[in-house]
């Protein structure tokens, strides 16, 4: 509820501090007093349209500052959680009006957006009025107030979480399915891909090993007549070795005679020879390395061919061949495996689905009970409001293939105001004067389920009287004992049933000139000041003893 109001320099208010209390809370005066501007003020405070023309002549800025003190589990609390705003006791909401049209917000001194400030502000306060165009009349918001009539929002709950659960498994079968599609574009390819490369079979780091191999042959084939020379005249046709063997036979028979010449030279030629075979070894040895088969090189140079082929076919280098096969086959793998994966998920999905359209199908008739009784209770609070003709009704249209969160069924409010009339949306149906009695009708009956902690009437007893005033001041009471009520009327029936009355007038400074600006005042009345208000509404400008009589025993009336 609001606990306090405070207005700085807006329209024709200077400076006002309001403490509200509980219960029903009426606010009169003459035509013209300002019992708008209070309305259109806490209207700005709560997100309403800034105007640069709400600010008092002469100000820079307007304030408004509005104190709510509301329960710790009301949804306000948890938008203030969710927007990361302190909450620690009262909730206060600030708006600063400047005077070139801009505007500043804050909740609990935390500077915020007007989106924040308006969200909050409905979840704070409804406005009702003859021509308001929002709050019951919006029927947006129909299917949520029967709901919570009807005690259905587990219910909603449920469906809810159904919904959320067949849509994400949809939403994933939908992408297997498309993935399956694309991949199936590609199946051909991607078979003759794992055909060819299981068939050629790609090694790591092969393509290195054949080049080196490959390189070593050839650069073997041009060594090895070099080699070959080489033997032949170590220890071939053109080698020393016979006539070296030969001279040193010759000379060991001449040793006798003359050993010390001959046995020196011997013993070089001998080193001579060991060093000619150790070569001729050597040059065996490298010869029988650089022996290859032609049809080795041949099978190298095919095999590299034939990986840099697929190489170039598949992308990447060769050394990438091991990895590009092995994805190939994962694909292939894949693509089987997806479509028993999309079968299973067609399977949850049809699964998900009739969980929820059977949660769905039970929260429909369960509405259907609960609009019943809501058209019942509705019914029987138009009589003593003069719309004993009038029937209300709230409609259902259930369309299982506009399925949501909330179910599949729009409802929206309805009313008959005369038999043998067709019924039709009650906005578009009922006049002024009627809809402000249907809107206090069906908020007498949700007061307590999907209500405002705070209403506001402005007006709604506008052009009735006597027995019509009073049942709409009874149901401003009873709807007052169960959330805090402030009404503007002109009607005294309402007026005396109020628990708080307050005054709104203008008037200029004590002394000020003629022309001199107004300021409009608010007055909480005493219970002797309250009865002469309540003759004037009844007498007019000349308050009589009759009228006086006549408040005395409006403000004895109960019911």
């Amino acid at each position: 509820m609001i606990s306090s109001l405070s207005i700085r320099d807006i329209v024709l208010i200077e400076r006002l501090d309001l403490a509200l209390s509980d219960g029903l809370t009426v606010l009169t005066g003459e035509t013209g007093a300002g019992k708008s501007i209070l309305l259109d003020a806490l209207s700005l405070a709560l997100g309403g349209r800034g105007d640069g023309a709400l600010v008092r002549h002469g100000e820079a800025k307007g304030q408004i500052t509005a104190v709510f003190d509301i329960a710790p589990g009301h949804p306000a609390r948890a938008l203030l959680a969710e927007a990361d705003i302190a909450d620690e006791g009262d909730l206060i909401v600030r708006r600063v009006q400047m005077a070139d049209g801009r505007t500043r917000a804050t909740i609990n001194e935390q500077p915020v957006s007007v989106q924040t400030l308006r969200a909050l502000g409905a979840l704070l306060v409804e406005l009702h009025g003859q021509h308001d165009d929002r709050a019951l009349v919006d029927p947006a918001s129909h299917r949520a107030l029967l709901d919570a009539f009807g005690g259905l929002i587990p219910d909603v709950q449920k469906v809810s979480a159904l919904w959320r659960v067949w849509r994400a498994i949809l939403s994933e079968a939908d992408a297997e399915r498309a993935r399956l599609e694309a991949a199936a574009k590609e199946a051909d390819f991607i078979r003759h891909a794992v055909e060819e490369l299981t068939a050629l079979g790609p090694e790591d780091g092969e393509e290195a090993l054949l080049s080196e191999r490959r390189t070593f042959m050839m650069r073997s084939e041009k060594i090895a007549g070099d080699l070959s020379e080489a033997l032949d005249a170590v220890g071939g046709g053109a080698s020393p070795v016979p006539s070296l063997a030969a001279a040193v036979r010759r000379l060991e028979r001449r040793a006798g005679e003359a050993q010390d010449l001959v046995l020196p030279a011997v013993e070089a030629i001998d080193i001579a020879l060991d060093a000619l075979e150790t070569a001729r070894s050597h040059l065996e040895a490298a010869i029988a390395a650089t022996a290859f088969n032609p049809r080795e090189l041949e099978r190298i140079e095919e095999r590299l061919f034939a990986l840099r082929a697929a190489a170039r076919k598949y992308g990447g280098a060769v050394d990438d061949l091991p990895k590009v096969a092995a994805k190939f086959s994962a694909d292939l793998a894949a693509l089987d495996r997806s479509a028993a994966t999309l079968a299973g998920l067609e399977t949850r999905t049809a699964d998900a689905e009739a969980a929820y359209r059977a949660a769905a199908d039970k929260l429909a008739q369960r509405r259907a009970k609960a609009a019943a009784a809501l058209d019942k209770a509705v019914d029987a609070e138009l009589p003593p409001l003069k719309l004993e003709r009038a029937h209300f009704t709230a409609r259902i249209d259930s369309d299982p293939a506009q399925a949501g969160p909330e179910g599949y069924d729009r409802v929206e409010f309805w009313v008959r105001t005369n038999p043998g009339t067709r019924p039709g949306p009650m906005m578009k149906v009922a006049s002024g004067g009627e809809l402000s009695r249907f809107l206090l009708a069906l908020k007498v009956v949700l007061a307590d389920r999907g209500s405002a902690p705070t209403l506001i009437f402005d007006e709604i007893d506008s052009g009735v009287g006597g027995a019509v005033a009073d049942a709409i001041g009874q149901r401003l009471a009873r709807l007052a004992g169960k959330v805090q009520v402030l009404a503007v009327t002109h009607a005294p029936q309402v007026a005396a049933r109020a628990g708080q009355h307050l005054l709104i007038s203008k008037a200029s400074a004590a002394g000020a000139k003629k022309d001199a600006p107004v300021t409009t005042r608010v007055q909480p009345l005493t219970d002797d000041h309250r009865r002469e208000e309540i003759a004037r509404m009844l007498a007019g400008a000349t308050v009589t003893a009759e009228a006086r009589a006549a408040a005395d025993r409006l403000l004895g009336a109960e019911g």
